[in-house]
């Protein structure tokens, strides 16, 4: 198997992984700690190894779907997740793992999903790079605003977190891409698979570390899951259509507010002043959902003829 064909099997690494972590805890759990914060590094770390001047130039040109998909992410997706976990009454501590769900960023693994289902790469991973960055200010601010109403939110240690899991291994890979770029060359073949294998580890950790609650919450928390990245890829598509944007533009902007960075969610529920170790637990089986929908539907639209004109144009 070829690492791209490893890459591009992510949703069944991670269910398989997820699956394996409730049949026998103890082959994931010692993946914890500072563990769990090095693997979430070495994926902010590809993000940064990965990313060319050239693709920064070309969305440039045409920052309206960049700007639409990112507005989208950060208004879509927060109002959604608190929502959710007053419908659905959840407890504190998974009201609020939800909730910083959806005030995170797109996930790199989206990325992956963009090139199945015939999006724009390119936007995708500028669209990705652009809600990391805003992140760090808005992720910590929009989870002490909505999330405040079931526990005290430690903005400054969120913005502090934030910092350090997401900002540093970022700068990092882009200092390292124009500073050593035949270093950089050789390494960035492998940090996809190795991206895959951090975001199988950390959700298969947190799952083997909660199975109890699991059996008692599982339903109801896959159910909020459910509908947080349904109605991510619903509304991520439906307004840039109505928006005008091209059909590329659609299927990316959907699965950029679809898929969130549930291994950033996962570390600051961990490291970012909270009490309930149970905080974690919606990002983990936020990574399974939306890795699993969204390669349906990518599936899907990989089947479907692409266009690359908007309704603006014509």
């Amino acid at each position: 198997m070829t690492w791209e064909r490893f890459t591009l099997l992510f949703p069944l690494w991670t269910l398989l992984g997820a699956l394996l972590a409730l049949l026998h805890p103890p082959l994931f759990i010692w993946f914890k700690g500072p563990l769990i914060s090095l693997g979430l590094g070495v994926i902010m770390l590809g993000m940064g190894v990965g990313l060319t001047p050239a693709d920064f130039v070309r969305v440039a040109q045409h920052p309206r779907a960049m700007l639409l998909g990112v507005l989208v992410q950060f208004l879509v997706m927060p109002a959604l997740a608190a929502v959710i976990a007053a419908a659905l009454h959840l407890p504190a501590p998974l009201a609020v793992g939800l909730i910083l769900v959806g005030c995170c960023p797109g996930g790199t693994a989206s990325n992956v999903v963009a090139l199945i289902g015939r999006g724009d790469v390119a936007l995708s991973m500028v669209m990705t790079t652009i809600s990391t960055l805003a992140a760090v200010v808005l992720t910590p601010r929009l989870t002490q605003v909505l999330a405040s109403q079931y526990v005290p939110v430690d903005g400054w240690a969120l913005f502090l977190a934030v910092l350090q899991v997401v900002l540093l291994p970022v700068t990092v890979g882009v200092v390292l891409k124009r500073g050593l770029p035949g270093v950089a060359q050789r390494i960035e073949p492998v940090m996809p698979p190795l991206a895959v294998m951090a975001i199988v580890m950390i959700v298969s950790s947190i799952v083997g570390s909660q199975t109890a609650v699991l059996r008692q919450q599982g339903p109801v928390l896959i159910l909020a899951c459910l509908l947080l990245h349904g109605g991510g890829f619903l509304l991520g598509w439906l307004i840039p259509r109505l928006a005008g944007q091209s059909v590329q533009a659609q299927r990316t902007i959907s699965i950029e507010v679809g898929m969130q960075n549930s291994g950033l969610a996962v570390v600051l529920a961990r490291s970012g002043g909270f009490a309930s170790p149970l905080t974690a637990l919606p990002g983990a089986i936020s990574a399974v959902i939306h890795c699993l929908i969204g390669s349906a539907i990518a599936t899907l639209w990989r089947c479907q003829p692409r266009s690359n004109r908007s309704r603006s144009d014509m």
